[in-house]
């Protein structure tokens, strides 16, 4: 059983990376066409770092992702703190409002959101409402939802006395979320900014009904791409980002790990 379960991994495995293993030698190519390999080449790469507009777009993406997951993990992880502290129905109410955004399709999301900055627009006498303040409110709002199940779980793990006992040796509240909250919640934090933040970066769908003309996201761009025969250097940047968010998502989980293996330490010496 043990060997089929295996099996049936590596194979899911394979779906998964072949695409961007696709993606990577083509970036490598020196011609256009991705089914022929006519030789090992960097010059996709070169002409990215010479593309002026890619890379604004890019910079235009990577500035709302980081902006939009700093604020999300801040609001979600004082959100998590405030439902943990609900007992009963309500805490079950709470916690499935935050799943809706997470099960309710993009384009639902993406039209609703258009249609209220729209009526914002009008109440406040604004022409041109869409652009670089919407998409930002847009994708703080469907980022939450990830940061809240990913710190949650930290904090229902989290023994209640470790704060207790911060409180009994002297520390305010503040000083025991500080020293000792925040230090045991830490690793959920931490994955709930990444994954707000990888959700925000490759985000098209909400993204395409909010932008306006003055700011514009790399997926939204890359979407008038695809009615043209796309150049091998948008497969060198598609690389770039993989690797990247793969090289980041590595350090969590080794940062994770050992995280876990020090506390196990802890455990076993204080018995």
């Amino acid at each position: 059983m043990k060997k089929v379960n295996r099996i049936f991994t590596v194979i899911v495995f394979i779906f998964l990376y072949i695409p961007m293993i696709v993606l990577a030698v083509a970036s490598f190519n020196k011609g256009m066409d991705i089914a022929v390999f006519q030789g090992f080449t960097l010059n996709q790469y070169r002409e990215l770092f010479r593309d002026d507009d890619l890379l604004r777009l890019l910079g235009n993406s990577l500035i709302i992702a980081v902006i939009s997951s700093l604020i999300a993990t801040v609001l979600g992880t004082v959100a998590s703190l405030g439902i943990h502290s609900m007992r009963g129905r309500l805490r079950s109410a709470v916690m499935a409002l935050t799943n809706i955004p997470m099960t309710n399709p993009d384009i639902v999301t993406g039209v609703s959101l258009a249609l209220l900055f729209a009526f914002t627009g009008v109440l406040l006498r604004i022409n041109s409402v869409l652009g670089f303040w919407t998409l930002l409110i847009a994708h703080i709002t469907f980022s939450l939802p990830y940061v809240i199940l990913n710190v949650m779980p930290k904090l229902a793990q989290m023994d209640p006395d470790l704060t207790e006992a911060a409180l009994d040796l002297g520390c305010t509240p503040v000083q025991a979320f500080f020293k000792v909250v925040l230090h045991e919640i830490m690793p959920g934090i931490l994955s709930g900014a990444l994954m707000a933040f990888t959700m925000s970066l490759d985000d098209f769908v909400i993204s395409y009904f909010v932008t306006g003309s003055g700011f514009v996201t790399l997926p939204v761009e890359i979407y008038s791409y695809t009615k043209k025969p796309i150049q091998p250097k948008v497969y060198a940047m598609f690389t770039l980002i993989f690797v990247a968010i793969l090289l980041l998502m590595v350090t969590m989980n080794l940062l994770q790990a050992r995280d876990s293996s020090k506390k196990l330490r802890r455990k076993e010496a204080h018995r």
